[in-house]
């Protein structure tokens, strides 16, 4: 935080007074005035199959996953969730799909079924988005493509004939020189680790006097590019594709972030939701429209897409949570498949379906405790996660 700025807190104090004020957002969830709405579960229309997964804990295990519904894998840390997922589920249905990968991966020990009509499967993790700082929120969404077409039909621009190319990190004509549009540089300290540091040449704006010089409603590409995506949203409203794309960063939590930040600077679960918000304003809907969200309006069209995440909710606030469930919601609206590994209570509940493994970690694991909606899982004898559902 820069020196001299204020820590504002929207309540400070005693614990049973700040539950008892109106002023934290915190305090209204954990006294249950926010979230826990009840859902209508989703009926499944049609299952996956996975046979005689024989890996690690895992001893011939065989699970239905049902299918256009959201799913998550809960039991606890050992039980086998992340086995049979990323190490069972994904790599046979990416050899279903990919012929390819039969060569790279190898004989997966299980069997996989079920698979007709679904056309991709892709993990959602949080990995950097980038190998370069050239990478941002607004490259990869698809945001910086349609702001430089709208730059290059700027009166200016066209009287230098300038196109899209002109106003790219990648043009030399357009980028700072010293930074090569990066915005920073490295420091060599010799005997100490390099210092990164904002660009002094152009201030950390990584493009060059030239470019900056052309405005588009009163605001160049690093002023567009410093803008937080709520801002970007009010600030694009009469482009409905391109105000779409930055509501789509806010709808799941990441209305702060800057169109330009740097990836090397965003978190694991910042570059996670920058998949899912990459995803829901690219992927095509599965489904008929017109239907009512939470209900199934009948098989999708062979545009079905399976998703895998692995605890998306790590570190985050329960309000955060709340908008990374609607944007899994929004996907299975669109007729998609949704598999959530996860522990946290309120993912759990608001699924439609949880396979619930277990009953320990290790070799006491490894075998589904329960399955079911979250009602029938917390009713469940034997499942540690129910007796916390219920």
């Amino acid at each position: 935080m820069a020196a001299g700025l204020p820590i504002i807190a929207a309540d400070v104090g005693p614990c049973r007074e700040v539950l008892a004020g109106k002023k934290s957002l915190t305090a209204r969830y954990l006294t249950g005035e926010k979230g826990r709405e009840p859902r209508i579960r989703r009926t499944p229309v049609g299952w996956l199959l996975v046979e005689d997964l024989t890996l690690r804990n895992l001893d011939r295990l065989s699970v239905k996953i049902p299918r256009q519904v959201l799913v998550a894998v809960s039991g606890v840390s050992g039980a086998g969730k992340s086995t049979l997922v990323l190490d069972g589920l994904v790599p046979l249905g990416e050899q279903y799909l990919y012929p390819a990968a039969r060569r790279t991966q190898g004989k997966v020990p299980g069997k996989l079924s079920g698979m007709d009509g679904i056309r991709a499967l892709k993990v959602v993790d949080g990995g950097a988005i980038g190998t370069s700082d050239w990478a941002t929120p607004a490259t990869y969404t698809g945001i910086w493509d349609l702001v430089r077409d709208l730059f290059a039909a700027t009166r200016i621009a066209s009287e230098r004939g300038w196109k899209k190319w002109r106003f790219s990190f990648h043009s030399r004509e357009a980028r700072c020189a010293v930074c090569e549009g990066k915005g920073r540089v490295k420091v060599s300290m010799h005997f100490l680790s390099d210092v990164d540091l904002p660009c002094e040449a152009c201030a950390g704006r990584r493009f060059n006097e030239e470019t900056l010089s052309v405005r588009f409603k009163g605001k160049n590409v690093a002023e567009v590019l410093a803008m937080d995506a709520t801002s970007a949203s009010e600030f694009f409203d009469f482009h409905a594709v391109l105000a779409a794309k930055c509501r789509l960063l806010a709808e799941v939590g990441l209305g702060y972030l800057a169109l330009g930040q740097p990836s090397s600077t965003l978190s694991s679960g910042e570059n996670q939701r920058l998949r899912l918000a990459r995803e829901l304003g690219e992927t095509p809907a599965g489904r008929t429209s017109g239907k009512e969200p939470g209900k199934n309006p009948g098989k999708n069209a062979g545009n079905e897409t399976l998703y895998v995440l692995d605890e998306p909710t790590v570190g985050l606030h329960t309000a955060d949570v709340e908008r990374l469930m609607a944007a899994l919601h929004r996907l299975v609206d669109r007729g998609h498949t949704v598999v959530v590994i996860e522990h946290n209570l309120d993912v759990l509940r608001g699924a439609d379906y949880l396979i619930d493994l277990g009953p320990e970690a290790g070799a006491g694991g490894g075998r589904v405790v329960a399955a079911g909606t979250p009602e029938e899982v917390a009713g469940a004898k034997g499942s540690v996660t129910g007796r916390y559902l219920k």
